[in-house]
């Protein structure tokens, strides 16, 4: 009797106790925002507040953001009133009322965001601003991923991912352009084989703000290197011209990757791959992969031709914050900064092949 007393009140205790595990693993991992000009903080909340959501979204929610601007960036002011006011209507007073999730709580500071959060996403559109922001975050102990850029120059971005390692705070960047499933599946596509080159084009803003002068051909630069499967490249030449920039960059293994950048003329995000089983063109940002040789787009129709945008970087974001590991590495990020920095030094040089340095180590 006495045994079965205890095995029943051990029953009970372990049933209270899982209980408990499951009201905790129902709290969501609190997200914050610091800096809200950038779209992407619109963006990619949208995926991570959804009402009822599941899957990889399930678990994880923005709760506050600190509309943080920049005085001397275009635009920042009026972007970061009409992104707040975007972000106070996501996903309230809906037609049924079991799909409201709770409003989004805007705060005065750093230090005020940091108290209620676990994870922080920095959308400032100033890259200036990007370091001291991320030196409270990690210092705070919170996973960061920082909208790209993760910097507006080198030394900001080895000084972050620095104190990251220091910290040992995963903080990672990327472009949405990275995890688009049109250049993504290129690597492994059936009628290219493994990727022998890549020939990439996007626009080139010829008169984009001083802020990001430096990073403008980072979102085909992160292109570039999600097709060609990562880094490894060791010269870059660069030509400039009034219409087109153009990059070539050599891999350790002998492969070419290029990049030109559209001055003039009609823009488009997307690629040529040359693999040792064919040639294919990649799809085009925010659709899937062509299909002996069509590209997907919305006039394909509503299943071949969805639209999705920032998914894809957003689930990436979504397993991150629940503990995922970091998708791009520092060491890929540092490269590309590298090839960036490369590709002026080859410019002032007339298209010198100019090596790349290896940030971690010299700075």
């Amino acid at each position: 009797m006495i045994r079965q007393l205890i095995a029943l009140v051990t029953i009970a205790a372990l049933g209270m106790f899982c209980s408990n595990v499951r009201v905790q693993a129902a709290e969501p991992v609190r997200v914050g925002i610091l800096g809200i000009d950038n779209y992407g903080s619109i963006g990619y909340t949208e995926f991570l507040n959804r009402p009822h959501a599941a899957g990889v979204f399930e678990g994880v929610r923005v709760v506050a953001a600190y509309p943080i601007g920049s005085d001397d960036y275009p635009d920042s002011a009026k972007f970061s009133a009409q992104w707040q006011a975007h972000l106070l209507k996501m996903y309230q007073n809906p037609k049924d009322p079991k799909d409201a999730v709770p409003p989004i709580e805007f705060v005065n500071s750093t230090d005020e965001l940091l108290q209620r959060v676990d994870a922080v996403m920095i959308f400032s559109l100033d890259g200036r601003l990007h370091r001291k922001q991320a030196e409270a975050v990690l210092k705070a102990g919170k996973r960061l991923f920082i909208g790209r850029p993760i910097a507006s120059s080198p030394e900001d971005a080895v000084a972050i991912l620095k104190l990251a390692e220091e910290t040992k705070t995963p903080c990672w960047s990327s472009s949405q352009h990275r995890f688009s499933a049109g250049f993504s599946g290129m690597r492994d596509h059936p009628e290219v084989g493994r990727v022998i080159g890549c020939d990439v084009y996007g626009g080139w803003i010829v008169n984009t703000p001083e802020a990001d002068q430096f990073t403008r051909p980072l979102h085909s630069l992160e292109t570039l290197y999600t097709i060609m499967g990562g880094p490894g490249v060791v010269s870059v030449t660069c030509t400039s011209t009034p219409t087109t920039e153009s990059i070539t960059a050599t891999w350790k293994d002998g492969r070419i990757g290029t990049y030109r950048g559209i001055k003039e003329g009609a823009v488009k995000y997307s690629a040529t791959v040359f693999g040792d089983k064919g040639v294919s063109t990649a799809g085009i940002y925010g659709y899937g992969i062509p299909v002996k040789g069509v590209v997907p787009t919305a006039a394909s129709g509503p299943l071949t031709g969805k639209f999705v945008g920032y998914e894809g970087l957003a689930a990436e974001i979504a397993k991150f914050f629940k503990g995922g590991p970091v998708p791009v590495t520092p060491a890929e990020t540092l490269e590309i900064f590298a090839l960036m920095q490369a590709a002026e030094e080859s410019k002032a040089q007339n298209g010198a092949v100019v090596r790349l340095k290896n940030l971690w180590e010299t700075k």
